[in-house]
């Protein structure tokens, strides 16, 4: 089986997912690599070898003859980068959020579509071990039919990954409410089976806004300031110089399917995970942890303050980035690179989290109101529907 040829634009934080691709010999190698950054870009031929492409421009690829590429970049280059590929005939895949509004999501969509390149979206919480456990729980019938999912979302490092680079500055992010809920708003989807129709959110800059002490970290990796030792909160120091994203959000959903759902995030808890529960007809699920040794609880039979569950569902996890999700993650996209069709990630579902949080983050900065959150185009998505076919 020949190699296929990928690119990477991107070499930062999450380009964790090029070294999983370059596998030489077995089936996916990194061909060409982009990156602003010089420093991170002189290291692309130790990473890849000496036969890497490399570009500080990703115009420069565009005609490099490439099976695909990935794109690994800020959230507010999503769109425009993802947009020159699919015309070019490149199959892409985009990092989460795929943009960061509703608006740049549907450019995307109808780009894939009206230029049939396929697009593929790295939620990889679809492939996470206690998620996948609680989708399949649900699925054979473990607590009947869904009607609430409740999400709460402690970021135990939140000052420390979100609010000392462009992550804290909106005009890159929209909000955390997108950037970072992306993730638990598809899951919410998944787990409930719909899409959000109707939104209102509150929330606010709580504790990261009392901080006075800023500086510019250019040329700095969140790996060199992350640190365990950064506590309390209002402990933290060098601040990106723009602060205004919330760090507490709480949003309420409405599903085109009845379901009710609502999700909370907060930057500065001590301990660091997600907390799903799904209230169904016959019952309802949680998960404790979400990484290994967590485990899902379902409670099924009536009881007067019970605690225990009827039913305890270990959760193994296996080697690998983001509970052993990442590497399944990859696979899925090469395969899809390779033989197309259908696929557990979905881009109108990327997109569906996108028009979610992106309408929370309207309501919450506009006292509340309840937003209505329109669904893609349905040409648009019946072409997704069917696998991009």
């Amino acid at each position: 089986m020949d190699d296929i040829r990928l690119g990477v634009i991107g070499l930062g934080n999450r380009s964790d997912l090029a070294d999983l691709v370059h596998q030489p010999g077995s089936g996916s190698l990194v061909a060409a690599a982009c990156d602003r950054d010089r420093q991170l870009l002189a290291r692309a031929e130790q990473r890849f070898g000496t036969q890497v492409r490399t570009a500080v421009d990703h115009h420069e690829l565009l005609d490099a003859g490439l099976d695909g590429v990935m794109v690994l970049t800020p959230d507010h280059t999503h769109e425009g980068i993802g947009l020159d590929f699919l015309e070019a005939g490149v199959p892409v895949f985009l990092d989460k959020p795929m943009a960061i509004t509703t608006e740049g999501c549907d450019r995307l969509l109808a780009a894939a579509g009206q230029y049939r390149t396929p697009l593929y979206v790295g939620h990889n919480m679809r492939h996470m071990p206690v998620v996948v456990a609680m989708r399949e729980l649900i699925v054979n019938g473990a607590i009947g039919e869904v009607k609430a999912v409740w999400c709460r979302h402690f970021v135990g490092h939140g000052g420390d990954f979100y609010f000392k680079d462009w992550h804290a500055d909106r005009r890159l992010t929209t909000g955390l409410l997108l950037q970072k809920g992306a993730h638990d708003i598809d899951v919410i989807h998944w787990l409930a089976g719909g899409y959000t129709r109707r939104v209102n959110a509150m929330g606010g800059l709580t504790v990261y806004g009392g901080i006075d002490s800023h500086r510019d970290r250019s040329g700095e990796r969140m790996t060199e300031w992350l640190s365990t030792e950064n506590w309390p909160p209002l402990s933290h120091t060098g601040l990106h110089p723009v602060v205004d994203v919330e760090d507490l959000s709480m949003m309420q959903m409405q599903l085109d399917n009845g379901v009710f759902a609502s999700y909370q995030q907060c930057h500065y808890t001590p301990d660091y995970w997600r907390n799903y529960m799904v209230i169904g007809t016959e019952g309802r699920l949680e998960n404790f942890g979400d990484s290994e040794g967590a485990e899902v609880h379902v409670w099924n039979r009536r009881s007067d303050g019970r605690a225990e569950a009827d039913l305890v569902v270990p959760v193994h996890t296996p080697t690998g980035t983001h509970g052993g999700a990442d590497p399944v993650l990859i696979a899925e996209f090469l395969r899809f690179v390779r033989d197309g069709g259908a696929t557990v990630t979905s881009p109108v579902a990327a997109r569906e989290a996108v028009a979610a949080g992106y309408a929370a983050t309207m309501s919450l900065r506009d006292g509340g109101r309840a937003v209505e959150v329109e669904a893609p185009d349905r040409k648009v998505a019946a072409y997704f529907g069917h696998g991009q076919s």
